[in-house]
């Protein structure tokens, strides 16, 4: 990347913003980043999440991935759960080079696919002078 479209942000224990009288457990969701010329598309998983416990937004040049996992309805008597319920967050750096307004995300089988497009280069025009 040259201008390095999205800056990952060191992977840590995750809070969230500001202080919470919540004791929910937050997890980094797993990501791969892969850029082309016109793209730079995020893969995230996050399974055991439903389409609507998502919440993707971009503020300040910050794009924070938000996803919440229901717990699992069990047929019978649990004898092991290794997969815990709790919160998904992350967050990236995006740079200008990013066109903010046509970001793309749809989840599929438990991966949030991010498409971030690329801002196209500046087509050269003619500037008029005007005299006096």
């Amino acid at each position: 990347m040259i201008a390095q479209e999205l800056k990952i942000q060191e992977k840590k224990a995750v809070q969230p913003h500001g202080e919470t009288t919540k004791t929910d457990t937050y997890f980094a969701p797993h990501v791969d980043i892969f850029e082309t010329e016109q793209e730079v598309v995020v893969l995230a998983d996050v399974p055991g999440v439903a389409p609507d416990g998502i919440d993707l937004s971009l503020e300040d040049n910050i794009l924070t991935i938000q996803a919440h996992r229901e717990p699992p309805n069990h047929l019978g008597q649990l004898i092991l759960e290794e997969y815990e319920t709790g919160h998904y967050m992350r967050r990236f750096t995006v740079a200008e080079t990013i066109d903010q307004d046509k970001i793309e995300a749809a989840l599929v089988n438990g991966v949030l696919k991010i498409r971030l497009p690329k801002v196209g280069p500046g087509q050269p025009k003619k500037i008029e002078v005007k005299i006096g």
